[in-house]
């Protein structure tokens, strides 16, 4: 078994003795932190986003921050200040919540515009600027950012330019009754499981298999069926706004990425297919005759039917 097989099997038992049932976000969330790349959890209240999030910052051994945003909280909150020294007169940078490996920003459509943009340099460049100075972030780095529903009351809807950075968008959904009668079951006697999980592997570990997701190969004709997904979605009637060249590099480094949790050293259709959704539903951009009405679909159908339209190469090694 290849080493971020063997990853990917003791996360999903590690995360599992705390969490019930979320195997294929597990995998997603996994996929992204080997690609460096940010996570956007979409969900109800209640469905364990919080949970999984401390579960990940534990088994992978990262040191972890939650940010509880509301309207009140400010960019500097999140990012940092810099105040000065009366004993010295000297002036001091106060490091702000996003100074661990792990951040959860949770409830981020909670608060302001201003401060969620707060986190455009800090998801971008891993650093945070602050007075012209800059500050190094450290690694390995993410953001696991988790949002209600739009149609909640006191939401503000991310900028589009907030939404590019974050690398996949996973919605975890509920537990089947049989999930949630373990989940039951698994908290008759104590709450706080989290806090029994033990690390799986080293950031060391978790570094070098981020610097093998660019080993994994990608011929020239999956990068052709790549960049041919990419053009369809700016043709036709049914995307206002198609995949950007960021989103398409974004699928490339996430098929290689599974296709390396698959013990697999090059990229096949499948793994193109598997990662479209989660890696692209929120780039693009639906026209309004199919945002509404009786033609109405969501991003993930209208990708499924573009990608089936599409033609598979038929070498891929």
């Amino acid at each position: 078994m290849q080493p971020a097989q063997r990853l990917k099997q003791l996360l999903e038992q590690n995360i599992a003795k705390a969490v019930v049932g979320k195997s294929d976000a597990v995998e997603l969330i996994l996929n992204a932190i080997l690609c460096g790349g940010h996570v956007l959890i979409e969900d109800v209240p209640g469905v364990g986003k919080t949970t999984l999030a401390g579960a990940f910052a534990r088994s992978l051994a990262l040191s972890f921050k939650r940010i509880q945003f509301t309207p009140d909280v400010t960019p500097s909150d999140v990012t940092g200040y810099t105040s000065i020294d009366f004993k010295t007169g000297e002036m001091r940078f106060r490091e702000g919540a996003v100074f661990a490996q792990l951040i959860l920003a949770d409830e981020i459509n909670r608060t302001s515009p201003k401060t969620q943009s707060s986190l455009l340099e800090v998801m971008q460049e891993h650093q945070v600027t602050i007075d012209g100075q800059t500050h190094a972030l450290p690694e390995p780095f993410m953001v696991l950012a988790t949002q209600n529903p739009v149609d909640f009351v006191g939401t503000y809807p991310l900028p589009e330019a907030q939404l590019d950075r974050f690398f996949m968008r996973v919605s975890i959904g509920y537990p089947s009754p049989e999930e949630e009668i373990g989940m039951l079951n698994m908290y008759m006697e104590r709450d706080r499981l989290v806090d029994e999980l033990e690390p799986v592997c080293t950031c060391e570990d978790l570094i070098r298999l981020q610097g093998k997701v660019g080993e994994v190969r990608v011929s020239r004709e999956m990068r052709s069926y790549i960049v041919s997904i990419a053009q369809a979605s700016r043709q036709g009637k049914v995307f206002e706004r198609g995949i950007s060249p960021r989103g398409a590099i974004a699928l490339m480094r996430s098929a290689q990425a599974a296709a390396l949790l698959d013990g697999r050293e090059y990229v096949m259709p499948e793994d193109v297919r598997k990662m479209a959704a989660p890696v692209l539903s929120h780039r693009v951009v639906l026209s309004p005759e199919f945002r509404l009405g009786p033609k109405a679909i969501t991003p993930e159908k209208a990708l499924a039917r573009l990608i089936a339209a599409v033609q598979v190469p038929v070498r891929v090694k």
